[in-house]
């Protein structure tokens, strides 16, 4: 009798372990289909993280070539700074891909598994499967280019003057700091040229 029971026990502590093994293995599949389905966006991420050092560069690069850059040599020297800002970009971007989406599985896969019940999973899997979503994202670049360029034209009439102010204030205080240097520069006049001598009669 007792040998039953525990035979009876051991069947049903196994049934439930396969059971609960197998839906933690629906789950973990569940979630690779989800990531698999957000890989554009972490593409996107990535890409920005990459982008954003190589903004930086080239704003730097800008305002030295504006400076310091002799006129004549401007073009040439941009032409060989963005090339180098784009050898960086080709290198650093599918780096940081293959990270994001290495990550993803570590960094978000364990959060999905563990907020979302299986059913919920399988109705987000089918939710991001479908076609019309797929449309709707496809679109969001669009809508949202869209909706910038009306938000700037229509906030640019009180943007701008905001913008002004800012730059003035920015203009005085740096002004204060260098000692009136930047105010000096402003006001000193264009040297004029050397004056030709007087014809001789």
């Amino acid at each position: 009798m007792k040998l039953t029971k525990t035979v009876w026990a051991t069947v049903i502590a196994t049934t439930l372990a396969v059971t609960s093994m197998s839906a933690h293995a629906d789950k973990k599949e569940l979630v690779q289909k989800i990531l698999s389905a957000q890989q554009g966006a972490l593409d996107d991420m990535a890409r920005t993280v990459a982008e954003q050092p190589a903004r930086q560069l080239a704003g730097g690069a800008r305002q030295i070539l504006s400076q310091a850059v002799p006129e004549d040599k401007r073009e040439a020297t941009a032409k060989l700074v963005d090339a180098e800002i784009k050898k960086y970009l080709d290198a650093a971007t599918p780096v940081v891909r293959a990270s994001a989406s290495k990550l993803s599985q570590t960094a978000i896969g364990p959060q999905i598994e563990e907020k979302f019940s299986e059913d919920e999973l399988k109705q987000l899997v089918t939710m991001l499967d479908s076609a019309v979503l797929k449309k709707y994202q496809g679109l969001l670049p669009e809508l949202s280019n869209s909706l910038l360029e009306k938000v700037v034209a229509d906030a640019r009439s009180q943007v701008t003057p905001k913008l002004q102010t800012a730059e003035g204030n920015i203009r005085k205080i740096l002004d204060t700091a260098t000692g009136g240097k930047l105010s000096s520069a402003a006001q000193a006049p264009a040297a004029t040229p050397a004056a030709k001598p007087a014809a001789k009669k």
